[in-house]
């Protein structure tokens, strides 16, 4: 039953994502993770679900939202009805209801109201006569949940509910109707919590009923009594009604998908990585006009694509790709090495917007000696490049003065000196020191990286796509000169060879897309993964690997 119940849950946040109706054999691919799902399968799976729910109904061949006919309404016509409940506790399972209170909203206008209290049938918590001023002997005559919730039901109507933190609020009044009727309440909620995260974006960090209640000047102060409680929301949600005009909302409809929990808006994108390989390649996020937004890579590709729409939280540039998101395009790779090697140079060939963190080699910078003085200058040389010029300008600062050409050697010099002006009590200039040293430390260390990367010679091999093949990855002159496919066995010495000579004919290179490349090579070099072999640049070892 519990398992109905869920997807119950999921099938309703799915259809209010795609704005209606779906498919059945969509919905059962995503609500039973099946790759494919025959029409007549995927009506025996949703069957139970679809009519276990009065919210749910099949529409022909498709599952919608049964009888949902304010969802089109505009919004200057609207009714809706704000309601709270107060309970004995927090658990829907183990809790009861102890007070309704309900208010009918009809176009921006608050118009009627509703209270009762409820009888729990157990005794009435200490805490909750002390939160609420609900006594034991006030609730011991009213009528039980069964009818209260009927009476509640009546003044509804089959009006959209409204509640702040909904989730709390729905899941007592489903199992109260749950029990009356077998199955749960129908109407589409609107949640003033996410709402107000939608519309209040950077205005307020809090999203309280109280402090909601506070920023919109709420004429009445929530106090944790059902009717007070619900008339702060409904003045909360007829001002929100009026950001989200703003916004372009023009229907209910609008309102239940700004309104929408996270994870039901991204519910109704799953679909879009429907038959994502769990090999390795490369992801581009698109939106509606196939601008590429946002580029990554994986070892598993349907894995690492389904994280996307698990719920955890991204980073806010991924967050926005996700909202703008209309299709996904993936390429495979015969491995996570050439994955990684492939999205360095899409991102530095489109530049999405949600990659905004990666490197950009045209602002990477260089340090450069003239005598005992060092600059940062922007034309490619043996001392970088260093992506932050900031960084590398303090660099050069606590170089100054240092006539050798190995930055990491004037470390001791300049940390003695460090020592030396606090001793000295002159801590302004130590403090300014100390963050040149910082900068000093973590450029020397990225130069020696480089400079043992620019000295390496070696080939990495790796699965191809193509079976029987190998992808040989020639690492010479400070970059990778060159890239074959190479089949097993003695036919492969041709292209091996191949590699080879271009390995010989390579300049050695300090542009930034080449040790960008090192880099990345350098990390699998440091945890190689089982399909990954390194050997000396000699035909014999690479054909014999």
């Amino acid at each position: 039953m519990q398992l109905s119940l869920d997807a119950a849950d999921r099938l309703v946040e799915l259809v209010h994502a795609r704005h209606g109706a779906v498919s059945a054999e969509d919905a059962a691919r995503i609500l039973f993770a099946l790759e494919r799902a025959p029409a007549e399968l995927a009506r025996s799976l949703l069957t139970d679900v679809v009519e276990s729910d009065s919210r749910l109904d099949w529409l022909g061949d498709r599952v919608g939202l049964a009888g949902a006919p304010h969802v089109d309404t505009l919004l200057e016509e609207a009714e809706l009805v704000v309601f709270d409940l107060e309970t004995t506790g927090l658990s829907a399972s183990r809790c009861r209801i102890c007070e309704i209170g309900a208010v009918r909203v009809r176009a921006f206008e608050l118009v009627d109201t509703f209270e009762i209290l409820v009888n729990p049938g157990t005794l009435l918590p200490s805490f909750v006569t002390s939160l609420t001023g609900i006594r034991e002997s006030d609730v011991r005559r009213a009528p039980r949940a069964e009818t209260a919730v009927r009476r509640f039901l009546a003044f509804a109507g089959d009006v959209p509910l409204v509640a702040h933190n909904a989730r709390f609020d729905i899941a007592f009044l489903d199992r109260e109707v749950e029990r009356l009727t077998g199955r749960r309440c129908a109407a589409p909620v609107v949640d003033t919590v996410w709402l107000a995260r939608r519309l209040l974006d950077r205005r307020s960090e809090r999203f309280s009923l109280a402090q909601l209640a506070h920023f919109f000047g709420a004429s009445v102060r929530p106090c944790h009594r059902a009717l007070a409680d619900a008339l702060a929301t409904a003045e909360v949600l007829v001002s929100l009604l009026g950001l989200a005009q703003e916004r372009g909302a023009r229907t209910v409809g609008d309102v239940l998908e700004l309104a929408a929990p996270r994870a039901r808006r991204l519910q109704g994108k799953r679909m879009l990585i429907a038959g994502a390989p769990t090999t390795p390649g490369v992801y581009l996020f698109r939106d509606v006009n196939e601008t590429v937004l946002y580029v990554g890579k994986a070892r598993d590709l349907r894995a690492r694509l389904r994280s996307y729409f698990s719920g955890a939280r991204q980073r806010p540039a991924v967050e926005a790709a996700l909202g703008a998101l209309e299709r996904v395009e993936w390429r495979l790779f015969g491995s996570e090495l050439e994955a990684t090697l492939e999205e360095l140079r899409l991102i530095r060939e489109l530049r999405p917007p949600a990659n905004a963190r990666a490197g950009r080699p045209k602002r990477y910078v260089y340090l450069r000696r003239k005598a005992d003085r060092w600059s940062v200058v922007s034309e490619p040389g043996s001392y970088g490049p260093l992506r932050s010029k900031r960084r590398a300008q303090l660099a050069a600062r606590a170089l100054d003065g240092f006539e050798g050409d190995d930055p990491a050697a004037a470390l001791p010099a300049v940390r003695a000196r460090l020592r030396r002006l606090s001793r000295d009590l002159r801590f302004e200039d130590a403090a300014r020191l100390r963050d040149r040293l910082s900068a000093l430390e973590e450029t020397a260390s990225r130069l020696a990286e480089l400079g043992r990367l620019r000295r390496a010679s070696l080939c990495i091999l790796v699965p191809a796509r193509e079976r029987a093949f190998r992808r040989a990855f020639f690492v010479s002159g400070g970059r990778v000169s060159a890239v074959r496919t190479v089949p097993e066995g003695a036919a492969g010495r041709l292209e091996v060879e191949a590699g080879l000579a271009a390995t010989t004919c390579a300049e050695p290179s300090y542009a930034p897309e080449d040790a960008d490349e090192l880099l990345v090579i350098a990390g699998f070099l440091r945890r190689p993964g089982p399909e990954l072999r390194v050997v000396a640049l000699d035909a014999g070892e690479i054909l014999a690997a």
